[in-house]
């Protein structure tokens, strides 16, 4: 409601979802999430992977934004931080993290933050010079200290987590943690029983606490069998902010 662009960009598909979060002050933080997800999505298929080919498929889409910045020296600096979830070969999730968006587990009605903000401000709090509850508002919060930018030394962590039945995963760009408090986030994902309506009601959560940033949920629920029916005449893979404003012609799907 504050910015003009948005720089947020996800997708969702049967076989994952992910966020992806334009760094602020770069340029073209909507192109860098944008062309990401989208390289990603494409390169991905619909077929379960393991942790070297998932890192493998991070590599080649981050590899696609230097392809723009050697095109166009102007994008030179354009990052993006990303968080995703992908079932893996081994009926397992794999969870790949860089940057300050979060994924977050709703497992038995309490959610847990599964990954570590690659941020200034972090630093400060493993180190005890911040306070945890202290660390949303303090005036660095947005520094990353990781992101993708199709550099060679960009890294991105991929944990193994068990898949239970029920899980709820939750990912989300700083739009939404910055602004709302956990025991919020946790109440507003649980009290919906369809994963579209918690991940509107999460958005529309941090635009009611005034969020100056732009706000994207996505939640993947865990479920075993065929997609179920209400949800089967989905696209394929499904694009949201910078990543459906951009790059609108689509991709082929497996």
């Amino acid at each position: 409601m504050h910015r003009t662009v948005n720089q947020d960009a996800a997708f969702t598909a049967s076989w994952g979802g992910a966020v992806a979060d334009g760094v602020g002050g770069g340029p073209a933080g909507d192109l860098a999430s944008a062309a990401f997800v989208h390289r990603l999505a494409a390169g991905r298929g619909s077929l379960p992977v393991d942790a070297e080919t998932l890192a493998v498929s991070v590599r080649t889409a981050n590899w696609d934004l230097r392809a723009h910045v050697e095109r166009d020296p102007a994008l030179s600096g354009m990052a993006t931080t990303f968080t995703g979830v992908f079932v893996s070969e081994a009926d397992t999730l794999l969870l790949a993290h860089t940057g300050d968006s979060r994924a977050y587990l709703l497992r038995d009605g309490q959610l847990t933050q599964q990954t570590r903000d690659d941020s200034y401000v972090q630093v400060l709090v493993d180190r005890g010079l911040v306070r945890e509850e202290d660390a949303a508002s303090h005036p660095r919060r947005n520094l990353i200290t990781a992101s993708l930018s199709g550099g060679e030394r960009d890294r991105v962590t991929v944990v193994e987590h068990d898949a239970r039945p029920g899980d709820r995963w939750v990912l989300c760009s700083d739009g939404l943690s910055d602004y709302v408090p956990h025991a919020d986030i946790e109440e507003v994902v649980a009290s919906h029983e369809h994963a579209a309506d918690a991940a509107q009601a999460a958005v529309a959560l941090g635009l009611a606490a005034g969020t100056r940033d732009n706000v994207t949920v996505v939640v993947c629920d865990v479920e075993v069998g065929d997609v179920a029916p209400a949800i089967a005449p989905r696209p394929h893979t499904s694009f949201y902010g910078a990543a459906a404003a951009r790059f609108t012609e689509g991709l082929e799907t497996a």
